[in-house]
């Protein structure tokens, strides 16, 4: 029985003349084929040939796919795409636009990928997880940037008081201490925060939520920082001693009551945060750290700070140049 072979330009034997079309379609075979008669079967020398052709055509064409790759390139930010419609989706992200939108709290997104991400926030997906701690998280972003924490490396420093800090976020969120700006507003009573996080446990107390129960005594409490203090009352351990008499309270704020007794209201304590001091001078010393006003300025750059102390850690770096 006989069959047409068609013979390539290149002598390789092809089985029909789709597969010439084809290698001719991925920019290596570009002349016309020429149909030979033919035996069906061949030779094993040549089948040997046609093999070591086809591999040298395979090699050929993964040549080109390299010399196309990388091709279309971003005007704004010169990131380079190897398809257009690569570079069409990233230039979404300077244009502004942001035509996906998430069904759940409609937040809105340049790319169809990064919805699909933040999607996984109100999934509780959370794929990657910390080997050290078991942390896990929705973005392996967020991985890598939580496992500094466990390398011990710091290399975001504050310069005003010199505290450092494994991730850049968590340095420009302290730094909202020094400048005393509150950007998190309550939205019922008005009360700022430097924190969303700070913000989100403050409305828990309008909310009349109390979703933490004391399994001793069935008391509920809206935060977890104060059914923890409530647990101390029923394990008997009274941390806060007065100094004058010895007894001794199961939390701060009843010892700073106590004292007044020995003390006839001679000492003073923070209402805002319960801190105890002996002085006036230095509970209002110490109220300035609750309020926006900063009283210590800097000769050398004009930078005003809350308390001496952290003026005269900000003059080090002055006295270091």
């Amino acid at each position: 029985m006989y069959m047409y072979i068609y013979l390539c330009v290149c002598v390789s034997q092809l089985s029909n003349r789709s597969l010439v079309v084809q290698q001719r379609n991925n920019f290596i075979h570009l002349d016309s084929a020429q149909p030979l008669q033919r035996k069906q079967s061949m030779s094993s020398t040549q089948k040997d040939q046609h093999g070591a052709r086809s591999q040298r055509s395979q090699e050929a064409d993964k040549s080109h796919r390299r010399k196309r790759e990388k091709t279309y390139s971003c005007d704004e930010c010169g990131k380079d795409f190897t398809q257009s419609g690569h570079l069409k989706s990233h230039q979404l992200v300077h244009s502004g636009v942001k035509p996906y939108s998430c069904d759940e709290c409609g937040k809105s997104f340049a790319q169809a990928g990064s919805l699909k991400t933040h999607q996984l926030v109100h999934s509780g997906v959370k794929p990657y997880s910390c080997d050290e701690c078991g942390k896990s998280f929705t973005r392996t972003g967020s991985l890598k940037t939580h496992q500094l924490i466990h390398s011990g490396v710091k290399p975001y420093s504050c310069e005003l008081c010199g505290k450092s800090f494994a991730q850049a976020g968590s340095l420009k969120t302290h730094q909202l201490i020094h400048s005393g700006v509150k950007p998190y507003s309550c939205e019922l009573c008005g009360k700022s925060f430097n924190r969303a996080g700070n913000l989100k446990t403050h409305q828990l107390i309008h909310s009349g939520v109390k979703a933490y129960s004391c399994e001793l005594c069935g008391k509920a409490f809206v935060l977890n920082g104060h059914l923890q203090k409530h647990l101390v009352t029923h394990s008997g351990i009274k941390a806060y001693s007065c100094d004058f008499c010895g007894k001794s309270f199961s939390e701060k704020h009843y010892r700073n009551i106590h004292l007044r007794i020995h003390t006839r209201n001679e000492v003073s304590f923070c209402d805002q945060c319960g801190k105890l001091f002996t002085t006036d001078a230095q509970l209002q010393q110490h109220m300035f750290s609750h309020t926006e006003e900063r009283p210590y300025k800097c000769d050398l750059c004009e930078k005003t700070f809350k308390t001496p102390h952290q003026l005269k850690k900000h003059q080090q770096i002055h006295t270091r140049k």
